[in-house]
């Protein structure tokens, strides 16, 4: 028999029989190499490759703390984009979000209208109940390199657990760090907790309720104080809670910085009864509590800001606080259920706070304020739907909405009764 190499030309004459001696089947294979020749396996796919640098993308089904878990390990870009949708939790727990210290750093960025909800998403939609504590849990070693910008947090109801509790290593700090039933239950869209001082741009916290404090946020640093959280260019509407600070509650130790924010509908002190029998808590018992409350020890420099339709302005009992040029105008949406009437302004140490414009029936609880250097008898502001003064002489005081902030606010003004 022939073996290895054929004549290819011994085998096919036009005409004549195939070459005797060769048996079927090789011949059959010969014609077969010639006629397709040797086509080799194709590659296999290469593998794929894990994105180790930024920016993380983010979509709608995707999951945004596998994102930032992938930019706290980057070490080049850290930017998270979260592009345009409805994101919530699937699993219940401590909260939605949560940045530690190896997200220092990480910039979290809504790319569109992002909604970011306590409420699960399910097959058939939205669920209707919170299934976290908070939204955003910002732990101990942020920095103010850390940002979050341009989303809406929403829908907190009181839902409380203890489960998924992010795993933080506090090192000489851990003898000081104290996690209570503030750690659970204080903060809506927001809970921040420790050496923490992340920067919030442009951020909507909406329509969230805690089962005792902070409703739009609970900031508690526990003296590890130095460089100050920031919110810059916030909405905080319709938040509430039963004790103290609806949108923002300011803990003993924390260092707070507010610029251009606006203030409206945030309703503390509904539950204070409730909260003394409970937990025995009662806090500014016959006035009730404040959009902001600032507790002693506490440090709050805010400027250009609007407050409309809370119950209360802010109560600070800090000292050497800043509040300038800023607008606080019937903050008088109580219940009856304090003894007392609503105020504006209950401060103790009022020397910070000046180019105020103050207006209310009672503007300046404690009589603390320099009337020299603010204005209680002004003219209506005349605002406009986004609560910009018309009137001249708000010119250079109070919020100004950025790109976009007007339609948010116009939409939730239409939602209320």
């Amino acid at each position: 028999l022939m073996t290895g190499r054929v004549n290819s030309g011994m085998l096919f004459a036009k005409g004549t029989p195939l070459v005797t001696g060769i048996p079927r089947f090789a011949v059959l294979a010969v014609m077969i190499l010639v006629g397709t020749g040797c086509q080799p396996a194709a590659p296999p796919a290469p593998p794929k490759v894990q994105q180790t640098e930024g920016p993380f993308h983010v979509y709608p089904g995707d999951d945004i703390q596998r994102a930032l878990d992938k930019a706290a390990a980057a070490t080049g870009n850290r930017t998270v984009i979260v592009h345009e949708g409805t994101y919530g939790p699937r699993l219940r727990g401590f909260a939605f979000l949560s940045l530690t210290a190896p997200h220092d750093g990480v910039q979290l960025i809504a790319d569109g209208d992002v909604t970011l909800s306590a409420r699960p998403m399910l097959m058939s939609g939205q669920g209707e109940a919170a299934i976290v504590n908070h939204i955003l849990y910002c732990g101990d070693g942020l920095t103010n390199r850390t940002l979050i910008q341009g989303f809406r947090l929403t829908g907190t109801d009181g839902f409380v657990c203890q489960e998924r509790v992010p795993e933080e290593s506090y090192g000489e700090r851990t003898p000081s760090l104290r996690k209570g039933l503030f750690f659970f239950l204080d903060g809506g869209g927001l809970k921040l907790f420790g050496q923490s001082a992340p920067v919030f741009e442009q951020v909507t916290f909406v329509d969230n309720l805690t089962s005792l404090c902070g409703g739009g946020a609970n900031v508690d640093q526990q003296g590890f104080n130095d460089e100050p959280i920031r919110f810059q260019n916030c909405l905080f509407l319709g938040n509430d809670c039963p004790g103290t600070g609806a949108a923002i509650d300011i803990l003993e130790g924390t260092s707070v910085v507010v610029d251009n924010c606006l203030f409206v509908r945030n309703i503390s002190n509904f539950g204070m009864d409730n909260l003394l029998a409970k937990f025995g808590l009662s806090y500014n018992s016959e006035h009730g509590s404040g959009a902001i409350t600032v507790f002693a020890n506490a440090k709050l420099k805010l400027t250009r800001s609007t407050f409309v339709d809370n119950w209360n302005g802010i109560d600070d009992r800090g000292t050497g606080n800043v509040i300038v040029g800023c607008i606080f105008r019937n903050n008088d949406q109580w219940d009856q259920s304090r003894p007392k009437g609503p105020y504006e302004l209950d401060i103790t140490d009022a020397s910070g706070v000046k180019g105020c414009f103050i207006h209310g029936p009672v503007p300046d609880l404690q009589q603390t304020i320099d009337r020299t250097e603010n204005h209680f008898d002004a003219p209506d502001p005349d605002f406009d739907e986004s609560w910009v003064p018309r009137h001249p002489d708000y010119a250079d005081v109070g919020f100004r909405p950025l790109e976009g902030q007007a339609e948010e606010i116009r939409r939730w003004r239409q939602l209320q009764p």
